[in-house]
């Protein structure tokens, strides 16, 4: 066996885990739903051609049956930094969330995925393609994300939903702002995050992303930037489903085209937005995550995902479908077994090698 170097591994820093801002884009799509279903009933034809603009079909790929017969479906959620805090470039996909709701069990689950976790790329490469996971939406967008997710867990994926973290500041533009309660006072001018004092506020655009997207200052790291994403959505969807907000929804409507990318159709979110048992699953939420290990390779630090771990996630996510479970065996696993010499239960950055066999 001999030991390759992966190819455009990212520049090297210390491995930390993060964790999820999971519940930012699930209640994002739990909002969508309830507010699409808002404005159908008043403002059909506008909506349905909002949801148009960003429908982008994925080969192969069509759950509408499965909606209209109340069956499990899974998403795959999305959260690019394409645009956010002046990001032009695509970007990559920094928060990836499996999200399955079962409306018999009345349960939805959602697993994150670190975005540092090693990962085949599927691109249609005859060679395995190690990268981190994130990278795989810069390097094909939201259909090699989702068939990466797909390979690594051994799991199906009926619908993405890919949000822009730059078009929350069009949301919240187009809603007239938000009015936010900041738990302290932060200066992170040097990330881009600006200076805040605590106490109640009302923010434009640009002001409620950069709420929502500080991480260095918080003495939570990344749970406390989770709680302020929650804030902000909450405080959209309060202006969202006011009547004053209704009666001027359009520039709300339009900024859906170009900030999300789905391959929902209106007919899927209604179909999801109107039945009670949706609707129920959708409030009842579990959370995981997929936990790896901090190693470097080639000099870049990754999480790297031990074989039980990806089969428990797996297992995991098949039964709240209804599925067999079966065996996690890709790319990812032959590697976790030729590293016969990686030591799992350290946490200074131990080397993982990418073998050619």
């Amino acid at each position: 066996m001999n030991k390759v170097r992966g190819d455009n591994m990212q520049e090297p820093r210390r491995s930390r885990p993060r964790h999820p801002v999971g519940h930012f884009l699930v209640i994002s799509l739990l909002g969508l739903f309830l507010v699409l279903g808002a404005y159908a009933f008043r403002m059909y034809a506008d909506t349905r051609s909002a949801i148009g603009g960003t429908f982008q079909q994925l080969q192969g790929r069509n759950a509408t049956e499965k909606i209209k017969d109340e069956k499990p479906i899974s998403f795959l959620l999305i959260g690019t930094d394409t645009g956010a805090l002046g990001r032009t470039q695509k970007g990559n996909a920094d928060t990836l969330i499996v999200v399955t709701v079962n409306p018999k069990k009345k349960k939805t689950t959602m697993v994150s995925i670190p975005r540092d976790t090693l990962a085949d790329i599927q691109n249609g490469s005859q060679t395995p393609n190690f990268h981190k996971i994130n990278a795989s939406y810069l390097i094909g967008g939201s259909e090699t994300t989702v068939k990466t997710v797909e390979t690594l867990l051994n799991i199906p994926i009926d619908y993405y939903v890919t949000v822009n973290m730059g078009g929350l500041s069009d949301i919240v533009d187009a809603v007239g702002g938000i009015d936010v309660n900041v738990p302290f006072a932060w200066n992170d001018t040097k990330n881009g995050a600006g200076i805040f004092t605590k106490g109640p506020a009302h923010l434009d655009g640009q002001r409620a992303l950069q709420f929502a997207r500080m991480r260095h200052e918080d003495p939570e790291g990344d749970y406390g930037r989770q709680k302020r994403q929650q804030t902000v959505i909450k405080a959209i969807m309060k202006k969202v489903l006011n009547a004053s907000t209704l009666t001027n929804y359009k520039p709300l409507l339009q900024t859906l085209k170009g900030n999300m990318q789905m391959n929902l159709s209106f007919d899927d979110l209604m179909g999801i937005g109107t039945n009670s048992n949706y609707r129920a699953a959708l409030q009842h939420l579990k959370r995981d995550q997929l936990k790896g290990v901090g190693a470097y390779i080639d000099g870049a630090s990754y999480q790297v995902t031990k074989t039980s771990e990806l089969q428990r996630v797996s297992d995991l996510i098949n039964t709240q479908l209804g599925k067999e479970t079966e065996t996690v065996d890709n790319q990812v696993t032959h590697q976790n077994d030729l590293n016969t010499t990686f030591d799992w239960s350290s946490g200074y950055n131990p080397v993982f090698h990418i073998y050619a066999y």
